[in-house]
């Protein structure tokens, strides 16, 4: 790996581009991706990650506005969908023979070391550690995407700090497996903490390869986001609902009774008999197996990130025996601030500080930063910089809590809050955790600004939602949202789901979606966030609708 990496520095650099430069780095998760990253940021240039999903005119804008001197990207198809953007850098192809393939370019390399070795050397010597390393531009969920600059010295900092901290119990040669998308920072983080460690070091391809792989690694340690641990629980239903029979009706209690148990014993409620009773038939019968039959029997850590984790969701694990740890950070903190940790963990929070990293809260309860992983600024955006960097602490935009040992806990986003006409601000990732406790909901989005409480825009989970119902198979996901019977469906298990929550927390009417919302057609940013504004005006007479017949029901 070292040699492919050092090969790459000085092909980049024989071929003119010079240090300082942007390099634009655009591919699934492979190990090409590694060589590539490290094969930049050894010859002195700056590694410019982009999600192979994301939309063309964002790629454009990217690409202009860091001035990418080159482009590495995975196949002939990938570079083919680049073509309609104008003034395009050279391409450098993984899946390539010829003279611009990554192979190619490492030859080259291996050429000018031979014949001049000192030169490696000369451009490692001339790296600050206040240089610019990364330029990832954030997902743009809520307008053009911003180039974050982060320095090797911001990187090294957060590698060391969260690592030492967070993941102590990881070993040299410990398996360990990807598979989030390494153009997020939250990933591209994790792999230089691996490498540092000297784990062995797999890679998932793609999500729909996560069950077969996590069986053939047996990972020690992941890290994921909660829309993975969720579609993990609501497979396991699924799966048992397919098989019918008495496993369709044990399972689902099983995991219902381990996560009311453990619940109970985590808040120290006190749990009733019913669930005394109930909990070691689960777990003997059911939970106990699911943990190696999903490839997790060696789990120490699984890190959950970049979203909200529902409190349930956890305790729905620890009852498989599996511990979830979550931790927060902002892309522009590198993006660690706060982590759990496995003999240190308090669910419901995303943890305390890593050592280094200070938190306080502003007046209006936004959580400010400060520290060696705070970002250098926004490329080519003062006012932008100056807006959420003041005095040495970035303002994450997030609003949370801090109690009284240290642990912090996110309530929501401080732009996405909205206000009802009762009054009352309604922080709507609250809301959609709790209804996505449902196996029966893929994604959900909330609504309400200035209405009297909130809708829920959900797409459902329809092959289970089709297993429930026993519903035609040949019936299209359009004829099936508009189906009463599935609507009613859907809105029971939301108001079951939002009926432990304040009354104008509590979701009244549901618009089921027709299809999932999606990266293709502009309603999720690369990371898979909502973009809410887009969403809410695509589907505004669908609200529209919900609304109206709410006040007919309300009045009839």
């Amino acid at each position: 790996m070292l040699e492919r990496v050092e090969n790459l520095a000085c092909a980049i650099r024989e071929v003119g581009i010079n240090a300082g430069d942007r390099i634009a780095l655009i591919s699934p998760n492979r190990v090409d991706w590694i060589v590539s990253d490290f094969g930049i940021l050894m010859a002195g240039c700056v590694v410019v990650p982009i999600f192979p999903t994301q939309a063309l005119d964002q790629v454009q804008f990217i690409l202009e506005n860091s001035e990418a001197k080159a482009i590495f990207v995975d196949s002939h198809a990938a570079a083919e969908r680049l073509r309609t953007i104008p003034h395009l850098p050279p391409i450098y192809i993984f899946d390539d023979a010829g003279d611009r393939s990554l192979r190619a370019l490492e030859g080259r390399g291996a050429a000018v070391r031979s014949a001049r070795p000192e030169l490696l050397r000369t451009y490692e010597e001339k790296i600050d550690p206040d240089d610019l390393a990364i330029l990832i531009y954030t997902s743009g969920t809520t307008g053009t995407p911003k180039g974050v600059m982060l320095t090797h010295h911001n990187l090294s900092f957060t590698v060391g700090s969260s690592f030492n901290y967070g993941f102590g119990i990881v070993n040299s040669g410990d398996p360990v497996l990807s598979v989030l998308p390494f153009s997020h920072i939250y990933e591209h983080m994790i792999i230089y903490g691996y490498i540092k460690m000297s784990v062995k070091y797999h890679i998932c391809h793609t999500p729909d390869e996560l069950l077969p792989d996590l069986r053939d690694v047996r990972p020690v340690a992941m890290t994921c986001v909660p829309r993975i641990f969720e579609r993990m629980i609501a497979g396991i239903t699924g799966r048992a609902m397919a098989e019918g029979g008495a496993k369709a009706k044990l399972v689902p209690w099983a995991l219902q009774v381990g996560r009311e148990y453990m619940r109970a014993k985590t808040l120290g409620k006190r749990v009733s008999p019913a669930l005394a009773l109930g909990y070691p038939i689960a777990h003997a019968l059911v939970l106990k197996n699911i943990r190696p039959k999903m490839g997790l029997d060696r789990a120490k850590i699984l890190v959950s990130g970049s979203a909200p984790l529902h409190f349930d969701t956890a305790m729905t694990f620890l009852a498989m025996d599996v511990i979830l740890i979550e931790g927060y950070g902002p892309t522009e903190c590198s993006p660690t601030i706060t982590v759990n940790r496995l003999g240190d963990n308090r669910f419901g929070t995303v943890g305390r500080p890593i050592p280094g990293v200070q938190i306080k809260l502003a007046e209006d309860g936004e959580i400010l930063a400060k520290g060696p992983n705070v970002m250098s600024g926004y490329y080519k955006d003062k006012a932008a910089t100056d807006e959420v960097l003041a005095d040495g602490w970035y303002h994450t935009g997030d609003v949370g809590t801090i109690d009284e040992k240290g642990y912090l806990r996110i309530t929501d986003r401080k732009k996405e809050l909205f206000k009802t006409s009762g009054g009352k601000f309604l922080a709507p990732s609250r809301v959609e955790s709790a209804i996505k406790r449902s196996v029966y909901v893929s994604q959900v989005m909330l609504v309400g600004e200035s209405r009297p409480h909130p809708a829920a825009l959900v797409s459902p989970n329809w092959e289970l939602v089709r297993q429930e119902l026993s519903l035609d198979g040949a019936a299209s996901i359009q004829e099936l949202a508009e189906r009463p019977d599935v609507i009613d469906f859907i809105t029971e298990e939301v108001r079951e789901k939002t009926a432990d929550l304040a009354s104008f927390e509590q979701v009244r009417r549901v618009v089921v979606l027709p299809r999932e919302l999606s990266v293709e057609n502009g309603e999720l940013s690369p990371t898979l966030k909502i973009k809410r504004r887009v969403v809410e005006q695509r589907f505004a007479a669908d609200i529209e609708r919900a609304y109206a017949a709410d006040i007919h029901k309300r009045f009839a």
